[in-house]
């Protein structure tokens, strides 16, 4: 089969590569019908995740058809239409059982990998390093399926590939981050980054009953998409002096009631911390940029929630201070996508949410590293590049 694979630091190539086969009795095998770029494969593209290695099939957002199952698949068969989100997970665990999926306890087979770093290893997921289990990735014509019954979900008839597809990874996260901030009637929350998990926190904020979602990006069509198609208030961070003194502004004094990083280790910025940052990790002292974390810190109202969803390593200049003074509560996690896919396929079949205006640009999976590359630099008002093997 043809699929998209990583050989080095910003080299991506379409290769053929074995097609994958059943081992486990609790797989399936799904032709993918569609899958896209996720911001966090940046990560490991530009080098700042290790443990990739030479040949590996990346991509952890997709859907596809169900072409074979093992054994012991009860829930789904041959034909089923279904998404799936991007962490694998065993459903019997501690951690299944409590709902925090993506740190699943049996599914990431190389925890040594993880443990130095983490203490203790997550759940394993699709095309992202060995360190998260190695698994072959969804960018490519076929991609197996461990756990086929936790992790496969029915798409309802009548709704498009564009609907569904961002159910795997982008809407799930998005919308755990605006869960996290526990969102009252009344209240104000700010969203860092205007990307696909960006506006689906924007949108599912809403959904949960947030009166007021404030979004903080520098490109314009990117604000232009989160003011008419989220229905947010937006900040151009290049055009301010300060965002916490325009979130002062625009809050009466007191900041937003919870504050959501969809942004990540490779934060854009413009003041000097911005450029330590940089130079910081371009000699590989740290991984982090933290501009956009560090900047959601100190506008959260007292008492406030910050929301972590970005992906971050190992950071300098971490206000911890801060937060204990104000009195904040962090939450932060990979995203839990089987605890709210179900949800979030109701949300659409019923109408109200479309994630389809993601979806800027489209390719064939033969041209997935020009897909990546326009993704990567923004170019052309990309949001997400999905690809059609």
């Amino acid at each position: 089969m043809r699929a998209l694979c990583w050989n080095g630091v910003n080299d991506l190539q379409v290769e053929t590569v074995p097609d994958p086969e059943i081992i486990n009795p609790h797989d399936a095998i799904l032709r993918v019908t569609m899958s896209t770029t996720c911001g966090s494969d940046l990560h490991f593209i530009d080098g700042y995740i290790p443990t990739m290695r030479k040949g590996d099939v990346i991509g952890h957002e997709f859907m596809g058809e169900v072409v074979e199952i093992g054994h012991e698949v009860k829930k789904v068969k041959k034909g089923d239409r279904v998404v799936v989100p991007s962490f694998i997970v065993c459903g019997a665990c501690w951690y299944c059982q409590h709902g925090l999926y993506s740190l699943c306890d049996n599914t990431n087979p190389n925890a040594e990998l993880q443990e130095p770093v983490l203490g203790y290893p997550t759940a394993g997921i699709y095309g992202y390093t060995h360190a998260f289990g190695g698994y072959a990735g969804a960018h490519a014509q076929y991609v197996r399926v461990p756990y086929a019954d936790n992790d496969c979900f029915r798409v309802p008839e009548g709704l498009r590939d564009e609907q569904v597809i961002f159910l795997s990874d982008a809407v799930p996260t998005g919308f755990m981050g605006a869960d996290f901030c526990n969102i009252q009637p009344g209240d104000t929350i700010a969203v860092w980054g205007c990307g696909g998990v960006g506006l689906m926190a924007i949108q599912s904020a809403y959904l949960l009953g947030a009166e007021r979602v404030i979004a903080i990006d520098r490109f314009p069509e990117r604000l232009q998409m989160a003011k008419e198609k989220a229905g947010a208030e937006t900040i151009n961070y290049t055009e301010v002096d300060s965002v916490l003194e325009a979130l002062k502004e625009m809050t009466g004094g007191r900041g937003p009631d919870g504050c959501i990083d969809a942004v990540g280790m490779e934060a854009h910025g413009t003041g000097v911390d911005y450029m330590y940052d940089r130079a910081k990790q371009a000699l590989r002292f740290h991984t982090d940029r933290g501009e956009s974390l560090r900047q959601a810190i100190m506008a959260c109202r007292k008492g406030g929630t910050l929301s972590i969803l970005g992906v971050y390593g190992l950071m300098d200049k971490f206000p911890i201070g801060v937060i204990m003074n104000k009195g904040l509560t962090v939450r932060s996690a990979q995203q839990h996508g089987q605890k709210y896919v179900p949800r979030l396929l109701d949300y659409v079949q019923k109408g109200q949410l479309d994630p389809s205006y993601l979806a800027t640009h489209h390719f064939p999976l033969e041209e997935a590293p020009v897909g990546y590359a326009i993704f990567k630099h923004k170019e052309d008002g990309c949001v997400r590049a999905v690809f059609k093997p």
